[in-house]
């Protein structure tokens, strides 16, 4: 999360869950959880109070408090509801995009699917395996793989860099698969 409107949902939402567990968050502290700077936290906090979102009180003179307005909530409402939706499109396309290329594989007579590294589509990738009769192997060891293994199709996780001399028909890149989402969107 690198933009703006994704940093004022991580501050609205972390002084929601603050007010609701009755704590007073600072602004340095809404700057760490939003991985910002001060001045930025700052500059988000008073748009907000502007917008109607947030309540500004001060405790002493040192010290002030934020609450979240039920405009506020609304946006988060609002938010959420909206990364909820792009999260399942995002999953849909990686099921179908995993599926043909595991699919392709059992047409091969591959009998194997290796996940080199760790992977938040490891689930996908496992329930492709299961689905059309393939093994299914993980790993974190990179050093497992072996061009000499025709018939196991290697899956990269996310974490591991887009190497040209591993790039063999029985080769996947999921970052590949990430970066090719991102285009079409």
């Amino acid at each position: 999360m690198n933009n703006i409107t994704d940093t004022e949902f991580i501050i609205l939402e972390n002084l929601y869950v603050s007010d609701r567990q009755n704590l007073a968050l600072k602004q340095r502290e809404l700057a760490l959880l939003a991985r910002t700077s001060l001045g930025m936290t700052n500059s988000i906090l008073k748009r907000m109070v502007k917008k109607g979102w947030i309540t500004v009180k001060k405790i002493n003179s040192r010290n002030i408090r934020y609450a979240v307005t039920l405009d506020g909530i609304n946006e988060i409402i609002h938010r959420s509801y909206g990364y909820f939706k792009r999260t399942i499109k995002n999953v849909a396309y990686y099921k179908d995009a995993i599926d043909g290329i595991v699919e392709g594989a059992a047409g091969k007579n591959i009998k194997a699917v290796l996940l080199l590294g760790t992977s938040d589509l490891e689930f996908i990738i496992e329930h492709a395996c299961n689905y059309y009769g393939l093994s299914f192997l993980k790993s974190a060891d990179r050093d497992l793989f072996s061009e000499g293994r025709p018939e196991t199709l290697v899956f990269f996780a996310e974490d591991i860099p887009v190497s040209r001399e591993l790039t063999t028909a029985n080769c996947v890149f999921i970052s590949q698969l990430l970066l090719n989402n991102q285009a079409a969107s």
